[in-house]
């Protein structure tokens, strides 16, 4: 297994990357400025783009899974990653993501907790509705780990 970063086109990854955002003007807004890395073993299994968003705090903005090695430890892996490299740079790991029962708590399971929340986020941001297992997406709740 090996992490790789990836500096040039990144658009190669947009099946990927629309997994975890599945609105691509929403990804452009963060892909060229974003850091992004790709877990390979024997094949691309996972994708991650940090920003730097100021204050010593990185973020989080798109990590996914190929699905069928979802739940195999791959986003962990790549979450450990990203901690190790940039604890020295960087404070704070913040995620933004919808308050849905599959994304918060594999997050707290990798030390995130509850931030603060940005109401109507992906009302307001999105032109559909974005469900994830059966809830509609409305708020982002960001949650936080300490480098």
């Amino acid at each position: 297994m090996r992490i790789i970063e990836v500096k040039e086109d990144k658009k190669q990854y947009l099946d990927l990357l629309l997994l975890a955002d599945e609105q691509e003007n929403m990804i452009d807004r963060y892909l060229d400025k974003g850091k992004m890395y790709v877990l390979d073993d024997n094949g691309i299994k996972c994708e991650c783009i940090v920003t730097d968003e100021g204050n010593d705090v990185l973020e989080i903005k798109n990590i996914a899974t190929v699905p069928d090695y979802q739940g195999k430890g791959y986003a962990k892996s790549l979450i450990d990653f990203i901690v190790e490299k940039y604890r020295k740079q960087y404070a704070i790991l913040q995620v933004g993501t919808g308050d849905s029962p599959l994304t918060i708590p594999f997050y707290e399971k990798c030390g995130f907790v509850r931030s603060h929340i940005i109401p109507n986020f992906f009302t307001d941001n999105y032109d559909h509705p974005i469900y994830e297992d059966g809830v509609q997406l409305v708020d982002m709740v960001y949650l936080q780990r300490q480098l």
